[in-house]
């Protein structure tokens, strides 16, 4: 039996010393990309702005594929999650909004000390 699937797309997002931005939503204890679903219509880089502009406030400037990746979902038990993921240059002060509840910036070369979702701990981290 086929596990059921959220598709969502995630941007990479990374400051002049190259630790990466997470984010950890309401209710929830894993730092993941951030990002979401596609609204229907959308593309993956206007998903990506819209949701990059709801949640930290910030514009996406440019954007470059780093690929499309499956891993379970972090919050949704027995589910599984395909990402799409982009490199992102974002312009603008990030701060957490909408389901948004903490960011953190985290050193992608580190050992991570706080709980990660598996798509980033397994599929991105390893890539970058």
């Amino acid at each position: 039996m086929t596990r059921p699937l959220i598709s969502i797309v995630a941007g990479v997002i990374r400051d002049v010393e190259g630790r990466l931005l997470t984010v950890r939503k309401a209710g929830t204890t894993a730092f993941m990309l951030p990002g979401g679903k596609r609204d229907p219509g959308e593309d993956d880089v206007t998903a990506l702005a819209r949701e990059l502009a709801e949640e930290l406030g910030c514009v996406l400037v440019e954007s470059r594929a780093l690929g499309v990746f499956t891993a379970p979902a972090a919050n949704e038990p027995d589910i599984q999650v395909e990402g799409a993921i982009y490199h992102a240059t974002i312009r603008g002060e990030v701060a957490a909004q909408a389901e948004i509840a903490e960011l953190l910036w985290i050193d992608p070369r580190a050992q991570a000390t706080v709980r990660l979702a598996p798509l980033l701990e397994t599929q991105v981290l390893p890539r970058l």
